[in-house]
This record gives structure tokens, sequence and C-alpha cells, in this order.
């Protein structure tokens, strides 16, 4: 395919999903360089409305995109007692994908040099001092875009190797009850009063929007998926025999999937090209966590180009890499019992530090001190086998973007 005409800005990202729009947000936030987002067109190719949460503190620039907040957060253990903790001064916000769109939307139409444009991507290759990235409009034309740098927020079709891999796979409901049957001032993170699979581990998570509103949602870490059928029945034991909301409303519904892998994933896919969110290794790999991690590898990124200077940062650093890879082979091997370990972290370890650690941002002394209250010896353990454990290719069609 020829390109019938070609356009210039410094940056091209591909992908109007969370790491695509994030970056975007961040770029014309700093003034760090003219950016053409590209996304697809409206089709098959768009994903469905999805929400994502994190938590922080202070203002960060997306309190026009989120839609709900919670200051306390709550676990029901494996032995049915629930946890309450106040993470303070983190909050826990939710973000719905169509207000985050219309936000950074609106901002790339205000700035100078910020573009949207919907079209297909069908190549990216290197160019003297950058790339280009070949689209076909809706129409039909095609187009050539030319940057300093791209970069891809596009899921890969196959997950480096990787010595374990997970899926973090789910269904939710956005319910309305026929009486208050919520508090809408507590969010629970984990509710592990449903059945356990055979491997992994399954845990329920409930977000109040209001006092009879709610997303509430169905969540395994396994091998493989399930059908629709079984998310939605056991979505209905949830509401039904553990939570008691009575007659309900479901009033719309959201599924996905989410690598949990210990891969080294490449930031790189060419000299001026590179890969960001879950493609970019921005998902933590024992939790699944990835907005959080976006918004910091955008906010880096950003200062970079402002700055001059021509690295991408990784989402996560070193430590938090090798103890997800020894945590997420515990899970996996059995070594370790899902519910129990993630309810003892929230008993004994200070909600704020907790979180912190979760999102990397922990020293190593502190590290060391959770490290101490965790199962020690299966730990080892599997930190002595992880060097000598193979690493293997799988296929993976299409990543979803985690609302955590």
């Amino acid at each position: 395919m020829t390109p019938r005409s070609a356009e210039d800005s410094d940056v091209v990202v591909i992908g109007g999903g969370a790491a695509g729009l994030s970056l975007a947000h961040r770029l014309t936030e700093y003034g760090a360089a003219t950016v053409t987002v590209v996304e697809p067109p409206d089709g098959p190719l768009r994903p469905p409305e999805r929400t994502w949460c994190y938590w922080d503190s202070g203002i960060d620039g997306l309190e026009e995109a989120v839609s709900a907040s919670w200051s306390v957060l709550r676990l029901h253990g494996a032995d049915r007692r629930p946890v309450n903790v106040g993470p303070a001064p983190f909050t826990y916000r939710m973000v719905r994908s169509t207000d985050f769109e219309r936000l950074v939307h609106d901002r790339l139409a205000r700035s100078d040099g910020g573009r949207l444009l919907r079209a297909t991507v069908e190549s990216v290759h290197g160019v003297p001092a950058g790339a280009e990235v070949r689209c076909t409009l809706p129409g039909g034309r095609s187009l050539a875009l030319r940057a300093r740098r791209v970069f891809d927020s596009r899921p890969l079709p196959v997950l480096p190797p990787a010595r374990t891999r997970l899926l973090q796979h789910f269904r939710g409901w956005f319910v309305r009850t026929d009486t208050d049957r919520f508090d809408p001032s507590v969010a629970d993170l984990m509710d592990f009063r449903v059945p356990q699979p055979s491997h992994g581990l399954a845990f329920g998570y409930v977000l109040p929007l209001a006092p009879d509103r709610a997303l509430v949602e169905y969540t395994e870490f396994s091998g493989a998926t399930l059908t629709t059928e079984a998310y939605e029945s056991a979505l209905g034991h949830y509401c039904r025999d553990v939570l008691g909301l009575g007659a309900l409303t479901v009033e719309r519904a959201e599924q996905g999937v989410i690598p949990m892998t210990d891969a080294h994933f490449p930031r790189r896919a060419g000299p001026a090209h590179f890969r960001v969110g879950t493609a970019g290794g921005a998902t933590r790999a024992a939790t699944g966590y990835t907005f959080a991690a976006v918004q910091r590898q955008s906010r880096a990124i950003a200062a970079a180009l402002r700055d001059g200077r021509t690295t991408v940062p990784p989402p996560h650093g070193r430590r938090a890499s090798a103890m997800d890879a020894v945590l997420l082979r515990a899970l996996d091997t059995g070594r370790i019992d899902g519910p129990r370990f993630f309810t003892d972290l929230f008993r004994r370890i200070p909600a704020e530090r907790l979180l912190r650690f979760l999102d990397g941002a922990t020293s190593l002394r502190e590290e060391w001190a959770i490290g101490l209250r965790t199962p020690v010896l299966p730990m080892l353990r599997t930190a002595a086998e992880l060097p000598f454990v193979p690493r293997r290719s799988q296929p993976f069609a299409s990543p979803g973007e985690d609302h955590r």
C-alpha cells in the first residue's frame, strides 16, 4: 500500500486505551511534544466501555474523569472475617473509559500540537531520525504519519517467554437493587467468600456507586478463562447467596482478561518504536494492577521528552519484578494459599505501606519487613528454583486492560 499523503509530529501514540490516552494526556500536560493519537474507527476494533481503578493521594490531573472514590477498603478473609482499612492519604478511585476519553480528547483539541486521528494502523517502519506509521482512514485513503518517536499500546499477539503465567479474568455487573444494600464509602477489594477453584484463587469485588448501585465482579487468578455462562452463574451466586442483595437489575456488564506473567516485555520494538501499557510490561505480574503504573510511566516519558532525554523508563523496578516472579510462581505451584496470603497481608501490614508496596514504591527495608510477614520457607524455596525454570512462549490473543 502506497500512502497518498504524509504528516509529521514529534510523537505518534497508537491506541486509545488507558495507556495511549494516559501518555497523550501527560505529553500535552507537560508541553513535551506535538502528539497525534491514532485510535481505531468506530466498529469491531473499538473496545467496549471499560472501568479502570487505582489509588492515589492528592491532585493527579485526572479529577475530571474520576466518577467515584472510596476512603475505606475492605477484604473478606479466607476465614470469612472482614478486614477494614483506611489507606489515608490514599483514596481508591474509579475512572470510566468514556469519561477518560472525553478528558483527553478535549485536552488534545485545546492544545496547539495535539491531534486525534481515527484510523487503522497497518505498519510501523523505521525511517531516518524516527519512524513512519502507515494507516488506513475510514474512507479507505492511506496516510503516513512520521514522528521522532512512536509509542504503541496495541496488545501483543504472543506473550514473551515466561516461567510462570496465570490469567486474571473477570466479569462484572453494574447492578441496581430494590433497596439500599451498599455503603458508598467502602470498597470491597477482595471477598474470598466464594468457592475457590482447584488451581489459583477467586474473589468477589464490590465498588458501591450509591446505596442502591454498585459494580459487582467475580474474578479468578487461574490458568484459563471461563465461559460467559460460568461467570454469570458465579456472579449470581455471589450476589444472591454471599451478598444477599435480593431483587436487582443488571444495567450493564463488562468482562476482561489480563496476563499475569514474569515475562520480560521489551519496551523497544524498533529504534524509535516503543511499547507502553500491558504490551510494554506495565501490568504488575502478581496482582494484575496496571492503571497506576501506566500513570507513572506516562509522567516519566513526558518528563524525559520535555528534558531532551531519549530513554523510556521501565514501568516497574527490578526488585518489584523479582518479588512478583517469586509470588506468582508460589501461587501457581500451590505452595502458598492465595486467599490466606492476601488476607494476612491486609491484617499484618499498615494499609498505606501495603499500597505503596503494591505500587513498587517501598524501600528495601520496608520490603524486607513485609517479606518476613509472608510464608517465608515456601517463598525461599520458590526463589531458589526460579533460575532453573525454563521460559516458554504462549499465545495470548486479546489481553484486556485491567480496571485496577
